[in-house]
């Protein structure tokens, strides 16, 4: 099940929470509505990601635990912060040059996805506990001409 409230307007925060799946198209859809032609396949991989390792490595895929999504655009940015309700893990600064570094041995495949995020978004922080993850993207912004000489 999707559960989805508040549209974002101007300083609202949207929200889409959904039972812990691999399924993800109808909600990356949702999420991806009102982003720009140009930038959605580039967000689509990265919020992909970030969904699938709240999910899988969050919520062990626990069908009766909820991946929460808020979404806005506040002053050019747009803002995704993804919740779930695992355990969580301890972020390094070592993930950015080494993904894998917190991951056991057998799960280090799937650190990869960390450089991703860091890859595709401008800015890409945790809660303490791990199990907040808050992504921002940055619009590009054309200085304007002066018509004043």
């Amino acid at each position: 099940m999707i559960t989805i409230s508040l549209r974002p307007v101007g300083r609202n925060w949207g929200t889409i929470s959904f039972a812990s799946t691999l399924y993800l198209c109808p909600i990356l859809d949702l999420l991806l509505a009102e982003i720009p032609a140009k930038l959605q396949s580039e967000l689509r991989l990265g919020l992909q990601e970030a969904l699938v390792n709240a999910a899988k490595h969050g919520n062990n895929l626990d069908p009766s635990k909820l991946v929460v999504v808020r979404f806005s655009l506040i002053d050019n940015q747009y803002w995704w912060i993804i919740s779930d309700q695992g355990s969580g893990f301890t972020p390094s600064s070592d993930s950015v040059t080494d993904p894998t570094h917190y991951l056991p041995p057998d799960e280090a495949e799937s650190g990869r996805g960390l450089c991703l995020l860091h890859q595709i978004f401008d800015q890409v922080e945790w809660n303490r506990k791990g199990t907040e993850l808050r992504l921002c993207k940055q619009l590009e912004t054309r200085p304007r001409l002066s018509l004043r000489r």
